[in-house]
């Protein structure tokens, strides 16, 4: 089992989210001493609970200054802790509705995302918002924490209410079985330890539950072929003097000097980049987009190492037997596994930006490493949260989730998403200003 674990948490506002990640952190121990009291003694300045000693959770997350003033979640907070079995990466996503960006933000890498929801309010718009992104966004595993459930005297129908209104909508948005566990963030029922209060429960708590999961490379790694978008060509600049072949300026050349002949090294060219998915050997056979060649991997080097192989997410250069004219953007594959190159494609976008996305626009694409001109051709429709149809648009707004097609001024080694969740998405950006105004995931029916 992996040793990371990234998830996010989403849902309405004042469903508890700030004060779940608190008593998770709190309760794994994985809270400072004089971070405790600070939070304790803000707690008791502000008479939170009314009794004393209560401590206001929400506190040890909402770390902006606005934040702790309004009592609300504006940023994604990122915080990192670990138990016996695992380590985690967590993203408290905002709940207002003008920073869902923020949530498409913290989920877009997450193996999960908690979605929390008030036993009281039941789903709402917002909710139905939060897991159209999960759904949007291919996540593997949905957790919805069904919370306060302790004021309702932990009413068992209550819970189950709930459970069958989000399983119907999971049904509807085409989201894999969701987990619901009946939670109370502010007593810590079933957020670490199972609570004694809800006999008639008989799953895992939230910790134990995100534990046993598989994160996306235990799902994916083996079954996508290698994908390393190239961030940089590097090879020398002319040939070295002795004097730089140890510390200082010509540190990194010196650590290769050691270990290559200097002709050798005068000669080295290689392709560096993370790996997004897959495994690439030495004398496994590649092809180079958009240079159209196949050729043999004769190296790889994580820094001054040479190593045999390596994996996703590692970043390394790749040295390879035949020259290739490649440059930043350029995709190395796993030989025979690159789709037809697009000029056209169909997408799914979720709107981040204010200015509306209409048809006629000129944005850039960012795809990997890649950067091209495109034109936005035809908005297809938006989808409506409360019937999950496609309606007809003119115009996306913000926080919309749309279908659009896009136009490229060069081609790109794009992918179904739901084939290749790496390879699949990208980013809409204004030409002028650079702002991202919208992520977007290549749908299965492109035929470009």
């Amino acid at each position: 089992m992996s040793t990371l674990f990234r998830f996010a948490t989403a849902g309405s506002v004042d469903d508890g989210k700030s004060t779940l990640v608190g008593r998770l952190l709190h309760d794994s121990k994985a809270i400072l001493a004089d971070q405790l009291e600070s939070v304790a003694r803000t707690s008791a300045e502000r008479g939170f609970g009314g009794e004393p000693g209560a401590i206001d959770f929400a506190l040890l997350t909402d770390g902006l200054r606005a934040e702790r003033e309004q009592g609300i979640t504006i940023d994604v907070a990122y915080r990192y802790f670990s138990t016996g079995r695992r380590s985690f990466i967590l993203a408290d996503c905002p709940g207002h509705v003008q920073y869902t960006r923020n949530m498409v933000t913290g989920s877009a890498t997450a193996d999960a995302v908690v979605v929390l929801v008030d036993v009281r309010n039941g789903v709402l718009e917002q909710t139905r918002r939060h897991l159209a992104v999960v759904q949007l966004l291919r996540v593997p595993h949905v957790i919805v924490a069904v919370n306060k459930i302790d004021l309702t005297g932990y009413d068992r129908a209550a819970f189950e209410a709930v459970a069958a209104d989000v399983a119907a909508l999971a049904r509807d948005l085409g989201l894999p079985d969701a987990h619901t566990i009946p939670v109370s963030a502010l007593a810590g029922d079933n957020v670490v330890e199972r609570s004694a209060n809800t006999p008639w429960y008989d799953g895992p708590s939230l910790l134990e539950l995100l534990e046993e999961l598989a994160t996306i490379d235990e799902l994916e790694t083996d079954l996508e072929a290698l994908r390393l978008p190239v961030q940089l060509v590097i090879r020398p600049q002319g040939a070295l003097s002795p004097e730089l072949t140890s510390a200082g300026r010509g540190a990194s050349a010196g650590e290769r000097l050691e270990t290559q002949p200097q002709d050798d090294f005068r000669d080295y060219r290689a392709f560096a980049g993370r790996i997004e998915s897959g495994t690439v050997r030495v004398g496994d056979a590649v092809e180079v987009f958009p240079a159209g060649i196949t050729t043999t991997v004769v190296g790889i080097d994580r820094g001054p190492l040479a190593v045999d192989e390596a994996s996703a997410p590692l970043s390394v250069s790749l040295r390879l037997a035949d020259p290739v004219d490649a440059a930043r953007g350029a995709v190395i594959a796993a030989s025979g596994s690159l789709p037809r190159p697009r000029r056209e494609i169909e997408a799914d976008v979720f709107q981040l930006d204010g200015r509306p996305l209409t048809t006629g626009s000129r944005v850039l694409v960012k795809h990997g490493t890649s950067t091209v001109q495109a034109l936005v051709t035809d908005i297809r429709g938006r989808l409506d949260l409360d019937t999950l149809e496609t309606t007809p648009t003119a115009a996306l707004e913000t926080n919309d989730i749309g279908l659009v097609r896009l136009k490229l001024a060069a081609d790109l080694a794009v992918e179904p998403y739901a084939a290749h969740r790496r390879a699949g998405a990208f980013l809409v950006i204004h030409p002028h200003d650079g702002a991202t105004l919208a992520a977007g995931i290549v749908t299965e029916g492109d035929t470009a």
